[in-house]
C-alpha cells in the first residue's frame, strides 16, 4: 500500500491559489484539489494563519476558507520547531535572521517529519543552498531529510505532464 504524501504549505501557496495571473496558479490549484481528494495530506501552521490574517478582506477570508475546504491540517507552534529554526539561522547559510518565519516553516515540517515543504518562495525557502543546509542540519540532529519544492513536484511525482 502506497503511503500518502505529507506536505507543509507556506503562505505563498494560499496567495497563488487566487492569483490567476501567476504561472504557478494552475498547479497550485491542482495541489489543493489533490489534498481535498485525500491524495496528499496537506499541512500548514499557526504561523501561516497569522500571515493570512494580515491580508485585506475579502482575500483573507477566502484564503482561510481553503483550510477547511481542502482538509488542510493546522500544526501548532512548538518549542522544538523554534529551536530547530534557530539552528538553521545560526548556520548562516540560506536563511537569514530577518527571515526567521521562513526557517520556522521548514522547522515545523521537519519536526513533524513531513516529506515536503511546498513553496513558491525562491528567495529564502525553495533554493539549492537552503535545501543543502536544511538537510545537513536535519541529519546532524536526527531529523529526516525533507524536500523543499514547488507543488508540481508533489502533485506529479516530479514529472510534469
Amino acid at each position: 500500500m502506497e503511503t500518502k504524501k505529507s506536505a507543509y504549505m507556506e503562505t505563498a501557496m494560499f496567495n497563488y491559489f487566487f492569483d490567476e495571473a501567476r504561472d504557478g496558479h494552475l498547479v497550485t490549484v491542482a495541489f489543493f484539489e489533490a489534498a481535498g481528494r485525500g491524495e496528499i495530506q496537506a499541512y500548514t501552521s499557526q504561523y501561516v494563519i497569522g500571515e493570512l490574517q494580515n491580508a485585506a478582506e475579502p482575500k483573507r477570508s477566502d484564503m482561510l476558507a481553503l483550510i477547511d475546504r481542502f482538509h488542510i491540517k493546522v500544526l501548532e507552534k512548538t518549542d522544538e520547531a523554534v529551536r530547530l529554526a534557530d539552528i538553521y539561522i545560526a548556520a548562516n547559510d540560506g536563511i537569514s535572521a530577518k527571515k526567521r518565519l521562513d526557517a520556522t516553516h521548514i522547522a515545523i515540517a521537519s519536526v513533524r517529519r513531513l516529506q515536503y515543504v511546498v513553496s513558491w518562495n525562491f528567495k529564502h525557502i525553495n533554493k539549492e543552498r537552503t535545501r543543502k543546509m536544511v538537510n545537513y542540519i536535519n541529519q546532524k540532529y536526527d531529523y529526516e531529510a525533507i524536500t523543499l519544492c514547488e507543488p508540481w513536484e508533489v502533485v506529479y511525482d516530479g514529472t510534469e505532464t
